[in-house]
């Protein structure tokens, strides 16, 4: 029995899956290149956008930033040394305070709300 076409057709048959082969091998390196290409593309633009926005920021914050204006202190009277002796100042307390330490104030009663 003879094969199932003759050896120039299988040829030309072997020949055009190589071809469709080698056109798709070559389309998906391009594919990569490009998504690569794409990739580094986006990520510049990114970084840009980002120095950008961080350098805008930098400069309003420089050139709204308000002028500072000078203050007025009160004048307190210095006291004047007097030739009468002064009372010794209390000495430290060695107890420890509390910060939640109960006073003798009233406890807080809670309002009550209109419903």
């Amino acid at each position: 029995m003879a094969g199932r076409g003759s050896r120039a057709q299988r040829a030309r048959e072997e020949a055009e899956r190589a071809r469709l082969y080698a056109a798709r091998t070559a389309w998906h390196e391009r594919q990569v290149r490009r998504r690569r290409r794409d990739t580094v593309i986006a990520a510049v633009a990114g970084g840009v956008i980002v120095v950008g926005a961080l350098v805008s920021q930098a400069l309003h914050a420089q050139i709204t930033a308000p002028e500072p204006e000078p203050s007025s202190t009160p004048t307190v009277p210095s006291p004047e040394p007097s030739s009468a002796p002064t009372a010794p100042s209390p000495a430290p307390s060695t107890t420890p305070t509390l910060p939640n330490a109960p006073t003798d104030a009233p406890t807080p009663v809670p309002t009550q709300t209109p419903d």
